[in-house]
């Protein structure tokens, strides 16, 4: 599944229930998915990682949603490779 894909699948799915939430709140659900990825990346199976990563990737699809934002933009600012050196691989000491 394509960034745009998932972002559309994310906001039919729970955009409203996210929208009246709120950004602070999606920004705290966020950050919260964040930690729990931490604790299966230090502690959990690759299952765990597996799930918490998708957790992150809803949450922000939904946080970008919400601030108007296309993943599919945001990504876009690495199409060349690193942001600073435009090197593959980044070259930046």
């Amino acid at each position: 599944m394509d960034l745009a894909a998932f972002q559309q699948l994310m906001a039919d799915t729970y955009g409203e229930r996210d929208r009246r939430r709120g950004v602070s709140a999606t920004v705290a659900w966020l950050t919260e998915e964040l930690g729990e990825l931490a604790q299966a990346v230090r502690k959990g199976s690759r299952d765990d990682q597996v799930h918490e990563l998708g957790d992150v990737l809803a949450w922000l699809a939904s946080l970008a949603g919400q601030l108007g934002i296309d993943l599919d933009e945001a990504a876009a600012r690495y199409a060349d490779g690193c942001p600073r050196c435009a090197g593959v691989p980044c070259t930046c000491p």
